[in-house]
């Protein structure tokens, strides 16, 4: 999609539908469309023979990301317009949350509170733990998600570990969920609440407040407009058993999600459970790169 949308950019001036250009090639189609064929093929002023022609005009498939060995992954981009999914990968795999459960935090406060608290800005642009967790305890801690869950028909998502109730990042989700929790934001929710949360989400800072570069996956694999919300966990710790359904503790986990294009027209969710040990710049190339693949359609 980079090379894509670079292309169009160029071509219109930063102005109107580069993404569009960019995954125009199948919109529309499921996963793994065929792309249409060209003209019938002529050879010579005289018609080619149909077996010919047929091989000629055999459409090419959209070349499948490839996941990294060692990485766990799911993830889904949806076309706001044509209203398809355009590309999946274990949609429903379960991982936990890290700080994209910050946008369930957000939403449910602003649906239930008179007024935006001031520590919703710098939990959604800059990853603010310090604010996710006292909104956290103010919403209620696992009520927030199961909340939340109900309200925008999430499948996947659950609270956290009964024995882990204030670790909100241990709360699990699948890049379905996160699909549908961003379609909730601009097609559901009040039009006072989605413009709180979209202004902080376009505004995200380069570095979150606990330091870590927040500039990856989506950031880095297109231009804007985009507007992100990251998640990370686990780097620098030590490595536990990890079996197929759990949460992958012990596993560092890098997540990048959000809107993508002019209009917000693409829904994007790349959630990564990385290998054990894995340093923060390395997971961040990897998800970059699966990202960019993710994207070109």
């Amino acid at each position: 999609m980079r090379t894509e949308i670079a292309g169009a950019w160029a071509r219109v001036g930063r102005v109107g539908v580069a993404l569009v250009a960019a995954f125009g090639v199948v919109c529309g189609c499921d996963q793994g469309a065929e792309r249409t064929p060209g003209a019938g093929p002529v050879s010579g002023g005289a018609v080619e023979s149909t077996e010919k022609a047929t091989q000629r005009a055999t459409p090419k498939v959209a070349r499948e990301p490839v996941v990294p060995r060692g990485t766990r992954a799911g993830y889904v981009v949806f076309d706001r317009e044509s209203r398809r999914t355009v590309r999946a990968y274990r949609a429903h795999r379960v991982f936990r949350s890290a700080s994209v459960v910050k946008i369930l935090i957000a939403l449910d406060h602003l649906e239930r509170s008179r007024e935006a608290d001031p520590r919703l800005g710098p939990m959604l642009r800059s990853s603010d733990d310090a604010a996710a967790t006292a909104l956290w305890r103010r919403g209620g801690r696992g009520a927030i998600v199961e909340r939340m869950a109900r309200r925008m028909g999430l499948t996947d998502t659950r609270p956290p570990p009964a024995d882990k109730p204030g670790f909100w990042g241990y709360t699990a989700l699948s890049a379905a969920d996160v699909v549908k929790t961003y379609r909730y934001l601009l097609e559901r929710a009040r039009p006072e609440h989605r413009d709180v949360v979209l202004r902080e989400l376009r505004r995200a800072t380069r570095r979150g407040t606990d330091g870590y570069d927040q500039y990856f996956g989506i950031p880095r694999a297109v231009p804007k407009p985009w507007a992100v919300k990251q998640g990370w966990s686990g780097f620098g710790q030590g490595a536990s058993g990890v079996v197929p359904g759990d949460l992958g503790l012990g596993r560092p986990v890098l997540h990048t999600t959000g809107l993508v294009g002019p209009g917000e027209r693409y829904v994007v969710a790349v959630l990564t459970l990385q290998p054990a040990g894995t340093s923060y710049p390395t997971a961040a190339a990897r998800i970059t790169a699966l990202t960019r693949q993710v994207c070109a359609l």
